[in-house]
């Protein structure tokens, strides 16, 4: 981490944030998901969206999740390139391998840009390995995706 662990509070999106959350989309994805994209993960009841609140409970970063049957598909992670290194995906991460836990999922899995090397050693840290590669998953640029999986309870073993 570069800098000071950011205090952060992890809460569940809701309506009020979307905004916030649809200009951090902008500033950290080249194919952003849109402001209806996400207001409609509100009410899927197979998601879970959080977002980490600073202080002065301003959005600094979020996380979504979708749960099918005992499996785990995190979306996105994004923090606020200015909170970057301060712990905050972390912590989102943190919430969603507790709900995993608590819930009996088999495991986690997400897709991650080759390139972001941060993301995957942050991702190695918390326990998720390389299973696969999705070529040409990205565009703008494009981009092969890497897959990491975290597995709980038996699989874990």
């Amino acid at each position: 981490m570069n800098g000071k662990v950011m205090p952060v509070r992890i809460v569940p999106m809701k309506t009020e944030h979307l905004d916030a959350v649809a200009e951090l989309e902008r500033s950290c994805f080249t194919v952003p998901w849109s402001r209806n994209a996400l207001a409609e993960e509100l009410d899927n009841a197979l998601s879970a969206f959080l977002v980490a609140l600073d202080e002065n409970d301003r959005v600094v970063g979020y996380a979504g999740l979708q749960v099918v049957l005992d499996e785990g598909y995190i979306t996105n992670v994004a923090v606020r390139p200015d909170c970057r290194r301060r712990g905050v995906a972390g912590k989102l991460l943190d919430v969603f391998e507790r709900f995993a836990e608590g819930n009996h999922l088999a495991f986690l899995s997400l897709e991650v840009r080759a390139s972001n090397y941060a993301a995957i050693a942050l991702y190695g840290q918390h326990g998720y390995r390389g299973v696969g590669c999705r070529r040409n998953y990205y565009e703008h640029p494009k981009e092969d995706a890497v897959i990491m999986t975290r597995e709980f309870g038996e699989a874990a073993k």
